[in-house]
């Protein structure tokens, strides 16, 4: 075997690791708590379907790509929950850390191909990448609405932490942010997020 395919499948070994870190957000009708690589899965099949809603024309295989690596770097780093405002400080620097060692696994040519379709999309600086993070936004709100905002309710989230997130999804999809905030209005009403 060539020292380059030994890499490509060294890192396709270890991104099988992502399957093991748990999110916040439950499985739809209660179930247990997602993976990443289940929410990297949804997110992309999510904007394969949804792609008529993006404000901009997308390079839909580039959205769907940036969504299944979006966390690869997790692995590393760990989760961050969204709400989570002293773990936000840090997520950044522990992601920068994990995006280089994780992407160095690859030959060269294939690191810095995925660092840079990382960066893209944690800068909000294309089509692709704000259309992902609507993804990234839509796709947890959904799971959580179909339980009932338990997710919500056991973090004690306030609906103004929900809505400073959400507000981004505008920037991708103005009609799936509508759709949100009906979501949220609703889940405001039931008691599910503090006012």
């Amino acid at each position: 075997m060539d020292e380059r395919l030994k890499k490509q499948l060294a890192f396709a070994l270890e991104i099988d690791k992502e399957k093991n870190i748990l999110r916040q957000t439950h499985l739809s009708g209660n179930g247990r708590r997602e993976n990443d690589a289940e929410h990297a899965w949804h997110m992309a099949i999510m904007a394969y379907i949804l792609q008529e809603y993006a404000n901009e024309e997308v390079d839909i295989t580039k959205v769907m790509l940036m969504c299944l690596i979006h966390d690869i770097v997790e692995i590393e780093a760990g989760d961050t929950y969204a709400y989570d405002e002293e773990g936000l400080k840090s997520q950044k620097e522990r992601e920068d850390k994990a995006k280089e060692k994780l992407y160095s696994l690859l030959p060269e040519d294939q690191k810095q191909e995925l660092i840079t379709l990382f960066d893209e999309f944690e800068s909000y600086a294309s089509p692709e990448a704000r259309f992902a993070h609507a993804m990234d936004n839509v796709q947890p709100l959904i799971l959580n609405d179909s339980n009932d905002g338990g997710d919500w309710k056991s973090h004690e989230v306030s609906s103004e932490l929900v809505y400073g997130r959400h507000k981004k999804t505008k920037l991708g999809s103005e009609k799936l942010y509508e759709v949100s905030d009906e979501i949220l209005q609703k889940n405001i009403q039931k008691g599910n997020l503090k006012k």
